[in-house]
């Protein structure tokens, strides 16, 4: 058996910045209402104009953590795409990467898990690399939420969490065993599956059926999300996820140097790091500035992290998300 590890971390957001005293122009909401519930302050929306799209802005992230694993694009043997909100249908936007890269027909897997999306793909190449299957898999989250949202006072609930934005990381194979991913812990309880939830357009309501129905008052081809149900599912289960990582690995809480949580809401991350007893220091949060970005979240959190230096060679990196599904991972890596 291999031992697989992050080789190589890149992201890309908008350059178009939301802030929510632009939302406030939107629907009725202001930038108090929106920093006490959720702590964003700010996040990115594709600007139509630009071409952005979930599988060009999963390609330039990509690029660039290719770039820093020391690699190109011909060196990736297998490529996993995590979204919610892919370019089609289908097919899917793993193999528009595939083309976007101008690789060779090397394979492409899509993920729909959501929030924990990115983490089912990075447990998903740990895999193939430990088995020796593949050698360096190109793992991607990628999200356009805001081509979706109801911009108006009755979804502003939902529609000021959400921004877009891609991260990618390379799972490469490793000779050293003292280092790497050490686990990965997957989990999905589906009976709150509409808890949080997009009804339709699906394929047991498609689009000409809302639109001969013609009703403005359904709200099914929006997101909905049971906030306060979520929330109390969320912060247990992370915490239950985290630790299932560190009883495997025989780690104490203490011992993490960086916890990568999804980034769904600041109070959930504050809940969860004062619950663990870890400082400032330990847990990384962006998500005042780009909002709940679903499975692009925790790979720009942990490429942002790289970069500022607070992820260094030999620290213990924990990574924990729950959402929609329910689902919820976590993985633990030595870096």
């Amino acid at each position: 058996m291999y031992t697989s590890t992050i080789a190589g971390l890149g992201h890309y957001v908008p350059d178009n910045v939301v802030t929510n005293d632009d939302l406030s122009k939107m629907m009725d909401t202001n930038d108090e209402w929106i920093t006490e519930r959720t702590g964003i302050k700010e996040r990115r929306w594709v600007d139509p104009k630009t071409g952005d799209s979930p599988s060009t802005m999963g390609t330039k992230a990509a690029r660039i953590a290719i770039k820093n694993a020391g690699l190109t694009p011909d060196d990736i043997d297998f490529i996993i795409f995590a979204t919610l909100s892919p370019d089609y249908y289908f097919p899917g936007p793993g193999v528009m990467v595939q083309e976007q890269l101008g690789v060779k027909e090397i394979g492409a897997l899509d993920v729909r898990n959501q929030c924990s999306g990115f983490v089912y793909g990075i447990s998903i190449a740990d895999q193939f690399v430990k088995t020796g299957m593949y050698k360096n898999v190109l793992v991607i989250g990628a999200e356009n939420h805001s081509g979706g949202l109801e911009k108006s006072s009755r979804g502003r609930g939902v529609t000021v969490i959400f921004g877009d934005g891609a991260g990618a990381a390379v799972v490469q194979r490793c000779e050293d065993s003292g280092k790497g991913i050490l686990s990965t812990h997957l989990h999905s309880e589906g009976k709150h599956a509409e808890e949080l939830a997009l009804i339709g357009p699906s394929t047991g309501r498609w689009v000409p059926e809302i639109i001969k129905e013609n009703d403005p008052e359904d709200a099914s081809y929006y997101p909905y999300m049971n906030g306060n149900f979520v929330f109390k599912h969320a912060v247990t289960r992370f915490m239950e996820v985290i630790g299932e990582a560190l009883a495997t690995n025989n780690h104490k809480p203490e011992e993490i140097d960086l916890l990568v949580p999804h980034q769904a809401n600041l109070r959930i991350s504050q809940f969860v790091q004062k619950k663990m007893g870890l400082s400032d220091d330990q847990v990384y949060n962006n998500i005042m500035r780009y909002g709940n970005t679903t499975a692009a979240s925790i790979p720009i959190a942990m490429s942002e992290a790289w970069q500022e230096g607070k992820i260094k060679e030999g620290d213990l990196v924990c990574l924990a998300a729950f959402g929609s599904g329910f689902t919820w991972a976590s993985a633990l890596i030595k870096w």
